[in-house]
């Protein structure tokens, strides 16, 4: 990082800036020290602001603690999107700020090979079920897909800017949602297409449900569409008091697909059956729905992330004020709030625990247990926000991506492993 460097993430308007300004590492004239020296008023009792060692010597230490594994430096710029490969998971694709993308190896760093050819900030890149393809995209809507193997480029498609891009869990089918509401289905590598029209405003997020028939996509009116692949058209739409009253940012589903779940920056999460289409939750730290939002909390706040866990009937919803909410989902009551020094970006359950993990805008990993809502442990290394994370299967690997140019391999360690 430059002596003095800004870096800021906006999170659905939201803007949360981090200042890191690096001490000069000149040496000092030790005549300018004596003068210095001469210029200090020490009266007694004047030790507002020092910090003895042993007060300011954990916070340093905190600071400079890296507990990773392996560092990947390849990117020149912002780290937007990590993911592994779901087969063997030993391969990372990452994509930034500085229109690259890499496939490499968790092991060691080694780059297998570079996706090239974007002209944006690449904000979505992962490996398809099998791990036979990544795709990536960027920003002005250009999406490639390469084959692993032959580390060659197989297909190309450019869209409107896009907002969010998903394989298909079963097939080599790929799904995008643009800036201008349309969501894009194709299969790959033949680039047979078909199109769901929007309302003609962002498809802010979108997830293929586990029967690989249907997809939920959320938009920025706060409308949320249940769309049949098959036949392209929507089988429920929620709008009005049933959606949103702002943009839709995140969705997670269960993992039978009964239920799915959505967050926006009304700061609410809405559980919604797939079979009606009806509104059978909502979730809110305050505890009950306001009659009107107020402007000051939809800029101070919003859902980032949400998701179910798979072992106990409980779900997690992350705010940009840094709380991590866990619900009882049999009484859809709040349970534990889980607190951060800073907004949370991301959330992840693991698949067979109730352990839950977080990244967030301090550079921090987090891993809580749900049925305590206690922090379990947490892992330090980035100097900057963590803007994506992932696990692998066994969740005994973290893998991040960050403001800091970086994208970092967590070894994760628990008394119960």
């Amino acid at each position: 990082m430059e002596n003095s460097e800004i870096n800021s993430v906006d999170l659905h308007g939201d803007e949360e800036i981090i200042e890191v300004i690096e001490l000069n590492e000149t040496e000092p004239n030790p005549d300018d020290l004596a003068e210095d020296i001469e210029d200090v008023n020490f009266t007694e009792g004047d030790d507002e602001g020092w910090e003895t060692e042993d007060e300011g010597g954990e916070e340093m230490e905190e600071a400079d603690k890296d507990d990773s594994d392996l560092t990947f430096s390849r990117h020149t710029g912002s780290v937007f999107c990590v993911n592994l490969d779901p087969s063997t998971n030993s391969l990372a694709v990452t994509g930034g700020e500085d229109d690259r993308a890499f496939v490499w190896r968790v092991s060691d760093g080694e780059v297998l090979f570079e996706c090239t050819g974007h002209k944006d900030s690449v904000t979505s890149a992962s490996f398809s079920h099998d791990s036979a393809l990544v795709a990536t995209g960027d920003m002005s809507g250009l999406i490639k897909v390469w084959k692993v193997e032959t580390k060659q480029e197989v297909w190309s498609f450019e869209v409107e800017d896009l907002e969010w891009m998903e394989w298909h869990p079963c097939a080599h089918v790929l799904l995008a949602g643009t800036a201008d509401g349309n969501v894009w289905m194709w299969k790959i590598p033949s680039g047979e297409c078909k199109t769901f029209q929007g309302p003609g405003c962002q498809a802010t997020t979108g997830k293929i449900l586990p029967d690989g028939k249907r997809a939920v996509v959320g938009y920025e009116d706060g409308i949320i569409r249940l769309w049949d692949l098959k036949q392209g058209n929507t089988s429920h739409v929620l709008k009005g008091p049933d959606g949103h009253q702002g943009p839709v940012t995140c969705v997670a589903c269960s993992k039978d697909g009964s239920l799915i779940l959505t967050g926006s920056v009304d700061c609410r999460a809405k559980l919604i059956s797939t079979a009606t289409g009806k509104v059978v939750g909502v979730f809110s730290t305050e505890g009950r729905k306001p009659k009107v939002l107020m402007e000051e909390e939809s800029e101070t706040n919003s859902v980032e992330s949400v998701g179910f866990c798979n072992v106990l009937p409980l779900v997690a919803v992350a705010y940009l004020d840094g709380t991590l909410a866990i619900y009882d989902l049999s009484t859809q009551s709040l349970r534990h709030k889980c607190p951060h020094e800073a907004g949370i970006v991301h959330l992840q359950w693991e698949d067979s625990s109730p352990l839950l993990y977080t990244c967030s805008l301090d550079g921090a990993v987090r891993i809580w247990d749900a049925r305590s809502g206690q922090m379990v442990t947490q892992y330090h290394g980035h100097t900057a926000e963590i803007l994506d994370f992932t696990l692998n299967r066994e969740a005994s690997v973290a893998v991040t991506a960050s403001g800091d140019h970086k994208a970092k391999v967590f070894c994760l360690q628990r008394p119960d492993r």
